[in-house]
């Protein structure tokens, strides 16, 4: 097994978080705006999703070296699993579910005169004899399979759910909703699953490779932006902003003087500026690169602690203002009047109170930092060329709306599956912020 920076970082992630809820779990401060969240249909809904997308980003988190490997390729659980369609290139674009490429070419066939059209696919399509008269059926009957499969584990599992768990928190309306929308997320990878066996269901790019495949690959790299860079800017954001609040005078001032100063510079050129230290180091270190994952993982690490750095100063500014209102509070003088030690109040009293604040400000932020991604590898200052993100495949779509035929597809796929990850995470972040806010607490 292979641990990358960014594998290290997630799994602490994940412990930090799991570590986090067990403790406050049993909290009625915590737990009463968590259970008003799984009444509301439309949170539980964007979780699902959202749960989704971590499933497979976590499964493109666990790397190695795969047995016979002759040049130290790294592949992960995901590309291991995803081998029919990662391996399988063509010579260039094909549009989706097509048996042919995308372009004419020079057809040369035995006791024919050669010939312009379109050359049949070496994988896609290439199971069918007739291509006219067989395509369609044969994608309904797949489709009609994966569904059947697809529905038939969560009913199994649904049915299970109940047998085991009679009394739960959820009511009907959510238990349905939540099914609902397990068995169309199940019934429709499965389908694609089914397709993608024979077919390129979301077309190829200009080297032949699978759409459907860059697709999915690129879903590790947003989480991976919007959880390290929030695992990053949270510890900067909490500590500075409490201490500013809490302790003023010169304190405040000099916390002050340097988030201004850092919202002073420029982001993009700031995080230009770093990108090109990096490659500078890589190009002069490169014996420690020996791998294109390794170096591409690394750039994707210092993208994260760029953004981290840069985006911490918004959360700071509120928790200072939070704690400053805290720090007036009759409990937090009351304790400072009996003699308790300021880092007990701060632990105690402040973090407590402004976490709210932190954890609508962490989901809020997620889906902004997923699409900084998209910005930035659009300008060629995000993640390495190499990497697979939605950012990088819009990048290169600019390029394909400007020929002839145009190429839709890369920019649709990045499009809609960036487009739901990020609207899951906004409406989720709405049903937290609604939950945790002190002033709705009671309606």
């Amino acid at each position: 097994m292979i641990i990358l920076w960014t594998d290290a970082l997630i799994y602490i992630l994940i412990s930090v978080i799991t570590l986090l809820l067990l403790n406050l779990r049993g909290k009625e401060h915590f737990v009463r705006p968590w259970e008003k969240i799984t009444h509301n249909r439309t949170a539980m809904t964007a979780l699902v999703f959202l749960v989704f997308f971590l499933f497979i980003g976590l499964l493109d988190s666990i790397h190695f070296r795969p047995s016979g490997s002759q040049n130290n390729d790294i592949i992960s659980v995901f590309d291991y699993w995803a081998n029919p369609i990662r391996l399988r290139h063509e010579k260039t674009y094909s549009a989706p579910f097509s048996a042919y490429l995308y372009s004419k070419e020079l057809i040369m066939v035995a006791d024919q005169a050669p010939y312009w059209g379109y050359p049949r696919l070496e994988y896609g399509g290439s199971h069918l004899s007739d291509v006219q008269a067989e395509k369609i059926a044969d994608i309904l009957h797949k489709a009609w399979i994966g569904f059947v499969k697809g529905s038939s584990v969560i009913i199994i599992f649904f049915y299970a759910y109940h047998w085991l768990w009679h009394q739960t928190s959820f009511n009907n309306k959510t238990v349905n909703t939540v099914f609902s929308t397990l068995l169309f997320l199940s019934t429709l990878s499965y389908m694609l699953v089914e397709l993608s066996a024979d077919y390129h269901v979301m077309g190829t790019d200009k080297v032949g490779e699978d759409v459907f495949y860059q697709t999915l690959k690129s879903i590790r790299t947003g989480l991976v932006i919007g959880s390290l860079t929030t695992l990053i800017m949270l510890p900067l954001a909490i500590i500075f902003g409490i201490l500013a609040g809490f302790f003023r005078g010169w304190v405040d001032d000099i916390i002050q003087y340097v988030y201004t100063t850092l919202n002073s510079i420029p982001g993009v050129l700031l995080i230009a500026a770093s990108i090109l230290m990096v490659q500078v180091y890589m190009a002069n270190h490169q014996e420690q690169f020996t791998s294109l994952v390794v170096r591409a993982d690394m750039r994707l690490l210092f993208l994260c602690l760029i953004l981290g750095v840069t985006s911490w100063t918004g959360l700071c500014r509120m928790l200072r203002a939070e704690t400053l209102k805290l720090r007036e509070m009759e409990y937090v003088l009351a304790a400072q009047a009996l003699g308790v030690p300021r880092y007990a109040i701060l632990y105690r009293h402040i973090l407590p109170n402004v976490m709210h604040i932190v954890l609508i400000s962490v989901v809020l932020d997620f889906s902004s930092l997923v699409l900084a991604e998209a910005v930035l590898s659009y300008v060629n200052i995000g993640v390495d060329p190499t990497t697979y993100s939605w950012g990088n495949m819009i990048n290169g779509a600019r390029l394909e709306m400007a020929r002839e035929p145009i190429v839709w597809w890369s920019l649709s796929a990045s499009f809609v599956f960036m487009f739901t990850l990020v609207l899951a995470a906004n409406l989720f972040a709405d049903s937290v912020r609604d939950a945790f806010d002190p002033r709705l607490a009671q309606s």
